[in-house]
């Protein structure tokens, strides 16, 4: 076989791995306490680092991973800030907040993603129960952090989804 066809070949199977990791990352977004933002930089990275080996990376490939990176980093941080600042509006304390995203997460690393979904809120409505003695006030708190964590999903998707196009625009568009 001609070695120009195991080059072509092993480039489309390296790029279909690359945009499998995205959609797994972007799909993974929908979990809470799942770090898809950065499942799908470091797949992007490993694409960045192996095509700057072949010498495939041009200065639009480098500031196409620039912008992903920055994407990555304020999409991190904007999710705990939207879910963090829907409950304070509540004048919920932190220490109710800190319990619910450790139970989300030590939940999940145990058992499943889909019972730290669960075990955060349920967290907060203990901790705010505990705090206030008063059912619906907790029941309220908990309602605030839903409606975060359903801003938060948004915003990490359209951010997951603006990091694949721009590497969409890198790997077809630009190269």
């Amino acid at each position: 076989m001609d070695p120009a066809f195991w080059e072509q070949f092993g480039q489309v199977f390296f790029t279909t791995v690359t945009l499998l990791v995205l959609i797994f990352g972007l799909l993974g977004l929908l979990i809470p306490v799942f770090p898809g933002l950065t499942v799908m930089w470091l797949a992007i990275l490993v694409y960045a680092i192996i095509q700057a080996s072949l010498d495939n990376m041009n200065w639009i490939g480098w500031l196409m991973f620039s912008l992903i990176t920055l994407l990555m980093i304020g999409g991190n941080i904007s999710d705990n800030l939207i879910i963090a600042k829907h409950v304070r509006e509540k004048d919920v304390p932190w220490s109710s907040i800190l319990w619910s995203f450790a139970a989300g997460i030590i939940v999940s690393m145990f058992f499943t993603p889909i019972m730290g979904i669960i075990a955060s809120p349920v967290a907060l409505f203990l901790a705010e129960w505990r705090r206030l003695k008063d059912r619906d006030s907790a029941m309220a708190h908990t309602k605030a952090w839903m409606t975060g964590w359903g801003w938060s999903v948004a915003a990490r998707m359209g951010i997951g989804m603006v990091m694949v196009l721009f590497w969409g625009l890198w790997v077809w568009a630009i190269a």
